[in-house]
């Protein structure tokens, strides 16, 4: 077994008594069930990204490369807050062939009632997938029946917008428009360095942001 323990504040690492009751609640759990934990690898006041804590990158390089069989931890929210990066993990632990457990919710996928529990999890963190996904897409259709326009607004200066409405007040095309801003080298709105029919009817959208 590999451990990993953390703490997200500098109080807590200061105090120690956050680490050190995670250590003892996995050593003890160790001794318990004649686990061998060849390791216990800690982050304090890490990022809330899985990415960004080498303490945990050291103990899945533990478990990936095969030093050891399984990773626990205390409690499941010091590997993780979110469902999403732990269903993440659940599924790396299956393509490795290592186990997880976390000590406060009886997730041990080393039994049929832990990986049971794990697999409860795992269908929470696709509704929350599927939820977020959802509140997203009513989001975006509520604001484009508002008229908002989505995406990056353009950045083009007040001088060059005018310019493009007066090109087409005067009976320019589309494609004569977007003709002549290439001649003259003009960027587009988000530094491209070509214009098109459909760049030009952007700017000239009712909605259109400078």
């Amino acid at each position: 077994m590999v451990g990993y323990v953390r703490v997200s504040t500098e109080d807590q690492a200061d105090s120690g008594a956050g680490l050190e009751a995670q250590r003892a609640a996995i050593q003890e759990q160790c001794r318990r069930r004649s686990w061998e934990l060849i390791a216990l690898h800690s982050d304090t006041a890490s990022a809330r990204t899985l990415t960004a804590r080498p303490g945990l990158g050291k103990a899945l390089a533990d478990v990936d490369g095969g030093a050891a069989g399984a990773l626990v931890v205390a409690k499941l929210d010091r590997l993780s807050r979110s469902l999403l990066d732990f269903s993440a993990l659940m599924e790396r632990s299956r393509r490795k062939g290592w186990a997880l457990v976390a000590l406060d919710l009886g997730v041990d996928t080393t039994t049929p009632s832990g990986e049971m529990m794990a697999n409860v999890l795992a269908v929470f963190a696709q509704f929350e997938r599927r939820l977020i996904g959802q509140r997203t897409r009513e989001a975006l259709a509520v604001k484009r029946d508002q008229g908002v326009r989505l995406g990056r607004p353009p950045a083009l200066s007040r001088d060059l917008v005018m310019r493009i409405r007066r090109l087409r007040s005067r009976g320019g095309s589309l494609s004569a428009i977007a003709a002549a801003l290439n001649r003259d080298s003009v960027p587009t709105g988000h530094g491209g360095l070509k214009w098109y029919p459909s760049t030009v009817r952007a700017v000239l959208a009712p909605h259109a942001r400078v």
